[in-house]
């Protein structure tokens, strides 16, 4: 049965079967993730994209909240070879399009080889090839989404009491709940903030460590958390997962670039320049640390040598480009977290705004 579509950048059409009726556009990415759809599809980087997984049959354990990072499905649709009918209910509860039975292998072999592109999607009874292409020409791109942490971030700040180890400002771009769960466990109590925290507003916490999280779109668009890291810098130890990686590079002068396709899967390989050890990563991010400026490139990206760690030991830096709570994924890397509540002075500094 052909009841959607969806059209790709380089003109071409795909007719698929529509499992969650609906409009949608945005960057098309895949996953090679073959378990973890539940985390994936509620990990707020997936905002403003298609996400395609290469795993040919998803929803076959079922849909348990329990396991969400978010509160929400963030993808503008979801592509698959095949959807159970459980997870196609579950798409369509939450207004979300989403398509099967068409060649995952294809879309995924078209990424590789041209990149992340625009797509548009028309499912439904009255879908057509040419309602799919003008969600096509509607489409933005990623670094055009300039408001995109807004869309993913708590407006107002809130603390998850964890104890006494720490206390974490945790600058919330669209951060996964088990990076709270993380840090919690590890008797950590964390400020969630808005990702355009001003710097008075961070130092009324008086927290032990600035922690820039994931989230959405390009680095380059938030500027406010940018800030929070060249105002604290050298002051409490700063911290960075996936995108906060970035804004950290950024905040002491590096730069950062846009990936053709980006890494996305639970099996990426990362070598520790130190020990010369190999750890398997979970990933989703588009963007990447071309240029680290000061700081140190102590991990890299096996595949590509993409930097995936950075340090700087006088000014209490570090940051991880992967995933290391593994929420889907391995969990060879959860000690990045012991490292980050070890570099908290046991004198609990005070910060204070300039």
């Amino acid at each position: 049965m052909t009841d959607a579509y969806l059209a790709l950048a380089d003109g071409r059409v795909f007719e698929a079967r529509g499992r969650a009726p609906g409009r949608a556009r945005g960057e098309l990415v895949f996953t090679t993730a073959y378990t973890g759809y539940e985390e994936s599809l509620t990990d707020p980087s997936y905002e403003e994209q298609v996400l395609t997984f290469s795993y040919p049959l998803i929803g076959n354990y079922g849909v348990r909240p329990a396991r969400f990072e978010s509160d929400r499905i963030h993808p503008n649709a979801a592509v698959a070879r095949e959807f159970t009918d459980e997870i196609a209910d579950w798409f369509a509860e939450s207004d979300v399009p989403a398509i099967d039975h068409l060649d995952t292998r294809e879309i995924v072999t078209t990424v590789r080889e041209e990149g992340a592109m625009a797509c548009g999607i028309a499912a439904g009874p009255d879908a057509t090839p040419a309602a799919a292409r003008a969600q096509l020409d509607a489409t933005e791109s990623m670094s055009a989404h300039t408001e995109i942490g807004a869309q993913v971030s708590t407006t107002e700040s809130y603390t998850v009491d964890g104890g006494d180890a720490a206390d974490v400002a945790l600058i919330d771009c669209g951060a996964k709940g088990s990076i709270v769960a993380s840090l919690t466990e590890r008797d950590a109590t964390v400020h969630v903030l808005p990702h355009d925290t001003t710097p008075a507003e961070l130092a009324a916490h008086d927290p032990d460590v600035v922690f820039v999280s994931n989230g959405p779109g390009d680095p380059a668009n938030y500027g406010a958390a940018e800030t929070l890291v060249s105002e604290f810098l050298g002051e409490v130890p700063i911290a960075g997962i996936c995108l906060g990686q970035q804004v950290v590079a950024r905040a002491v002068g590096g730069e950062t670039e846009k990936m053709a396709f980006g890494h996305r899967g639970v099996n990426q390989p990362v070598r520790d320049l130190d020990s010369d050890r190999v750890v398997m990563t979970t990933q989703n991010h588009g963007y990447s640390v071309a240029d680290p400026g000061p700081l140190e490139v102590t991990q890299v990206n096996v595949n590509d040598g993409t930097a995936e760690g950075l340090d700087h030991a006088e000014w209490n830096v570090l940051t991880r480009q992967y995933h290391p709570e593994a929420n889907p994924g391995p969990h060879d890397s959860l000690d990045f977290f012991d490292d980050v509540l070890a570099a908290v002075d046991a004198s609990c500094r005070t910060v204070a705004a300039d």
